[in-house]
């Protein structure tokens, strides 16, 4: 919803949250958030079960971080690049 229907669903959802004109200028900045938890919703939904496969957890753990990476990059393109630095890069 976040990433497709800020605009629409969004307006409903969030209601008593937001005033109506905030919608159209947090719109990237909702799209970013829809993406990284996208991906973190599937990191906890089919993780459990991906590690019990031949991939292996080191290939399942690398190809959680690649989506995190590439929320991180898709959030310094469409809001701010210091989005990069907090999202993308791993924590110290």
């Amino acid at each position: 919803m976040e990433m497709f229907a800020w605009e629409t669903l969004g307006k409903k959802t969030f209601r008593k949250a937001l005033p109506e004109e905030m919608f159209k200028p947090t719109k990237g900045l909702a799209a970013n958030q829809g993406l990284y938890n996208g991906f973190f919703g599937g990191k906890d939904c089919y993780g459990p079960f991906l590690f019990k496969t031949q991939l292996g957890a080191r290939n399942i753990a690398i190809f959680f971080l690649s989506c995190v990476a590439i929320a991180g990059i898709y959030g310094a393109l469409s809001a701010s690049k210091k989005i990069f630095v907090v999202q993308a890069l791993p924590p110290s």
